[in-house]
């Protein structure tokens, strides 16, 4: 299939090498999970979903995202790491919940959402999951399964296009010709394509599976 031009760009962009965004230092994770956090199941989820007013098409998104999350994850459990079902369920669920309200009304859907989903869930690692799924400061780090699981939910919601599995470089080209309109935007949507080209493929080495390839199929939500 033929690259579109939007596609092109992201790659000259990405192969120029652009400007890096500054990350934060000093970060600390847990080395462990804290499996006694109080986690939404699918159907609290829903119930957020029609209390914060969540529209079909943004719960067909998040819908996907977490069929992704789902199946990277049993992939991951299958090779030793320790993550939970119940987490990455409410995190990908949840993760656009205020995504309409900042539509509407302005400011930034994973900030808003991440304090409302903390507010209701108390579950402080769902709520990373919420604030970090558009952008995360810090290396990519694949080896401390608190963060990984924040990674993946970032990663996933970019292999999804509206409610299509898609690649990375398609979604980042649809993102580009939305949202690229001035120089700091597009040089900020090259670095999130190049930090998720990254999280690919440390994940696909850890896994040795060839994710862009990968039809996350094999989860089903209501």
């Amino acid at each position: 299939m033929p690259e579109t031009p939007s596609q092109e760009s992201l790659r000259q962009m990405a192969a120029a090498g652009c400007p890096r965004l500054p990350e934060v230092p000093g970060v600390s994770f847990p080395p462990g999970l804290d499996k006694t956090l109080p986690t939404p199941d699918q159907k609290a989820c829903l119930a957020l979903w029609d209390r914060y007013g969540v529209p079909e098409h943004i719960r067909n998104h998040s819908r996907q995202v977490t069929r992704v999350m789902l199946d990277a994850g049993e992939l991951l459990r299958n090779r030793g790491r320790d993550l939970m079902p119940p987490y990455l369920l409410a995190g990908g669920l949840l993760h656009d919940l205020a995504k309409m309200y900042t539509i509407k009304h302005g400011g930034d859907h994973a900030q808003l959402g991440a304090a409302v989903v903390l507010r209701e869930t108390r579950n402080p690692l769902v709520a990373q999951m919420v604030y970090h799924h558009v952008g995360w400061p810090w290396r990519v780090d694949i080896t401390n399964d608190h963060a990984l699981h924040v990674l993946l939910a970032g990663y996933a919601d970019k292999r999804v296009q509206h409610d299509r599995i898609v690649s990375l470089e398609e979604r980042f080209a649809d993102l580009l010709e939305r949202y690229g309109k001035t120089e700091r935007s597009r040089n900020s949507l090259a670095h999130a394509f190049l930090q998720a080209k990254e999280i690919e493929t440390k994940l696909s080495e850890l896994l040795e599976v060839a994710l862009h390839e990968y039809s996350f199929n094999s989860r089903r939500l209501v």
